[in-house]
């Protein structure tokens, strides 16, 4: 059956105490950015693409980006509140978008057991990849699909599927390529059979056997790319150690319902390099934030590094533009939709004609917000009964690109 009606309100308590830690803090990126951006744009040479990330992440939520004037109409209480920049790079802008990615995750995961399996790739490849991202990214992505499709086959019979996001980053903010998978213990059969996996034990499949079919499986295409690009020689010897090397993709036990399903995943999808709450302290030219040693079992430790450098590795988390980081394979690619149907479905059909009756207006942003996090974003934060009300826009200033912004700054 599909995720009842209690285990759909846990989800939504579970959102509301993700935003509602997410709100405030007492420093934040955009405060380094504004710090040190300058110094970093004297010693790195930034693409325009992180040049641009930079300048949305500096100008978020101020009037840089303009915004609008709202009172109370019960209190008269006026508020200025400024656009956030909607960056999926910027920590502030990422809450919303979490809550909305869970909610439709909720309607599609299916009542079946999951896997966890994260594939990682050795940091000797890390100059591969800071040479040309997208490629390097895509054909990550493709191994893992195509491994998990291979075994799928080869050890149960069936195509199963995945749900992946990619994270580039460590605790340290050092470059740490990584795929989170989330694998169904299900799947369909050469003849078009549903058929459940994964009974023999708490893992899907044999660890080192995956580790060493994905290391040859990513080599191999990433060695006929560069070739293809006439660069091969540029980083062969960086290959062939790698070759050498041994691969490490980490599985954890099944998860047994949906909702692990949702909360585990739901940790990873729109996380961002670092966040504001893991940011402790900016002085003396330093950033001083939260990091969990995984050679100490994980304890949580304070780092302090230099501004500029702090800067420095955030820039190379930025990914290309229009790059997706979360994907769908196999059967919970949005092209299976229709065959799961005939597998779970509701129990009564919708009358059509009933549901063109009830058909409701469509739901605005702030109002999906409210109904998931139970933060209501129009709420009078003073007499908290009356509504703020828009009366008036504000402008945002032209060009607001961070370093012009503060070249226009220091000019006045």
């Amino acid at each position: 059956m599909w995720p009842s009606a209690n285990y759909l309100s846990h989800i939504v308590r579970w959102i509301r105490f993700i935003i509602i830690r997410k709100m405030r803090t007492k420093f934040e990126l955009a405060d380094v950015v504004n710090l040190f951006g300058n110094s970093l744009l004297s010693k790195v040479k930034l693409t325009p693409l992180q040049q641009k990330v930079l300048g949305k992440i500096a100008s978020c939520r101020t009037a840089v980006l303009g915004g609008h004037e709202e009172v109370c109409d019960n209190c008269g209480t006026v508020r200025y509140s400024y656009n956030s920049c909607g960056d999926r790079h910027c920590p502030k802008c990422q809450a919303a978008k979490q809550a909305f990615w869970i909610e439709d995750l909720m309607q599609r995961t299916l009542p079946v057991k999951h896997f966890h399996i994260v594939f990682t790739v050795p940091h000797l490849l890390n100059g591969i990849c800071l040479h040309n991202q997208r490629m390097y990214y895509d054909l990550l992505f493709s191994a893992v699909r195509n491994i998990l499709r291979l075994f799928g086959y080869s050890h149960y019979g069936v195509e199963s599927g995945a749900v992946a996001v990619l994270h580039t980053w460590g605790q340290n903010l050092s470059l740490h390529p990584h795929v989170h998978c989330i694998v169904p213990a299900a799947g369909y059969t050469l003849d078009g059979r549903w058929k459940n996996i994964g009974h023999s034990g708490n893992y899907l499949y044999p660890v080192h056997q995956l580790s060493d079919a994905f290391k040859n499986r990513f080599l191999d295409s990433l060695k006929r790319a560069l070739r293809k690009q006439n660069e091969l020689s540029l980083f062969d010897d960086r290959l062939q150690k790698a070759y050498n090397t041994r691969w490490v993709v980490h599985c954890e036990p099944s998860l047994a319902s949906a909702e692990h399903v949702v909360k585990y995943l739901g940790q990873y999808t729109h996380r961002v390099a670092i966040t504001n709450q893991r940011i402790l302290n900016i002085d003396d030219g330093k950033v001083t934030f939260i990091a969990k040693d995984y050679q100490d079992r994980a304890v949580k430790k304070p780092i302090t590094m230099n501004g500029v450098e702090f800067l420095r590795r955030f820039t190379m988390h930025i990914l290309p533009t229009r790059f997706v980081k979360i994907r769908r394979y196999g059967i919970y690619n949005h092209t299976t939709k229709r065959k799961l149907g005939l597998h779970f479905v509701p129990e009564e059909k919708p009358n059509i004609d009933t549901l063109i009756k009830q058909k409701q207006p469509p739901e605005t942003n702030q109002e999906r917000f409210k109904r998931l996090t139970g933060v209501d974003p129009c709420q009078c934060p003073v007499c908290k009964t009356g509504r703020m009300v828009t009366v008036k826009e504000l402008p945002k200033i032209r060009s607001p690109v961070w370093f012009q912004y503060k070249q226009l700054q220091a000019q006045y």
